[in-house]
């Protein structure tokens, strides 16, 4: 009885904190769900070959304004990543923007955006996309410390295609992390490695729970791979999640398996968060549970996505909740499986 009234009580102050966080408001950029269309030209061997951490190259952005005209946009490039630089035909891209140059449009007071581009221009291509920008909002649902995001429909005149043809693409920008931690008085830490026990609990766990959802196991909180740590004051950091194409809900073609976490297919599911309290892990599995509605009915809502990948969602989705529901589920996935 003490237990049960334990995970009652924090569920209760978890679910005022989650509500209470959650009232933030965000730049204009990132305020809607219209996606916006922008126009860009490049040459993707000269991003992919030429570009760094600290080298860009100049370029310019048109995008759709509220009158339905197009407006340009001064701004440095370069690509990002790893793995997609050298497997992609297209990087994704880090975009620089000068302060000066986006005053007055939908860009102010943004410094730098990443741009998530479609590994190539292939038929289904627009349907991964739409299936990682799902996560990601997703992602809003369990948690208030997430990436905003922005669908975009991208022309790209890639400087590279002999008949300078226009290709449409679909993508999506993430908001810079520096400003995500301002948001929320904090700052991103990135001094040395810190122990992942020494996260804060309940925000872990639904980190950990959230990309047991989806399928990933692409990701360290011992090596900050595919996650960003955000420091909130001298005892609290919080996991920032990102990254989400090598996923069993994305699934895509380039999809690599990690050989240290004993699964067979992209699809197949291990929970690699640590051990915590039963009663938080316990707590937040009911904050899941109490989403479900929600986060199911994302996957009806979202553009892009074909119909044979919405049925693949909804059911790999609809899997993980059905382990969420069973007590011997969660148990033996999950509470025995966490690492020591």
């Amino acid at each position: 009885m003490k237990k049960t009234s334990l995970i009652l009580a924090s569920i209760f102050v978890l679910f005022g904190t989650l509500e209470q966080l959650k009232a933030q408001t965000y730049p204009e950029l990132f305020s809607t769900e219209e996606p916006l269309e922008i126009q860009m030209k490049f040459s993707t061997k000269q991003v992919k070959n030429e570009t760094n951490d600290s080298t860009f190259i100049d370029s310019f952005l048109m995008y759709k304004n509220t009158t339905g005209g197009w407006d340009s946009l001064d701004i440095d490039l370069r690509a990002r990543g790893n793995f997609r630089r050298a497997n992609c035909s297209y990087p994704p891209i880090r975009i620089k923007i000068k302060k000066k140059k986006s005053a007055e449009t939908p860009f102010e007071g943004h410094k730098s955006l990443k741009l998530v581009m479609p590994c190539n221009d292939a038929k289904n291509a627009s349907s991964y996309i739409a299936k990682e920008y799902l996560a990601y909002k997703m992602y809003e649902k369990v948690t208030p410390y997430y990436f905003p995001t922005r669908l975009v429909k991208i022309s790209l005149l890639d400087e590279d295609n002999k008949k300078m043809e226009v290709t449409e693409l679909i993508g999506f920008l993430i908001e810079d992390d520096d400003l995500v931690a301002e948001r929320f008085g904090g700052e991103i830490f990135d001094e040395k490695k810190l122990g992942p026990t020494f996260l804060m609990d309940s925000a872990t766990v639904r980190h950990d729970l959230f990309q047991y959802m989806i399928g990933n196991t692409d990701w360290s909180s011992m090596f900050y791979h595919n996650q960003k740590i955000m420091k909130l004051s001298d005892t609290e950091f919080i996991p920032l999640a990102y990254d989400f194409d090598m996923t069993g809900l994305v699934s895509p073609p380039y999809a690599q398996v990690n050989p240290t976490v004993g699964i067979e297919k992209i699809t197949d599911r291990a929970y690699r968060g640590f051990c915590r309290d039963e009663s938080i892990m316990q707590a937040v599995r009911q904050e899941f549970l109490a989403k479900e509605g929600e986060i199911m009915g994302l996957i009806e809502t979202q553009y892009f996505m074909e119909e044979r990948d919405v049925k693949l969602a909804r059911s790999y989705i609809k899997e993980f909740f059905t382990t969420m529901q069973n007590d011997k589920q969660f148990d033996t996935q999950i509470l025995q499986t966490c690492r020591r």
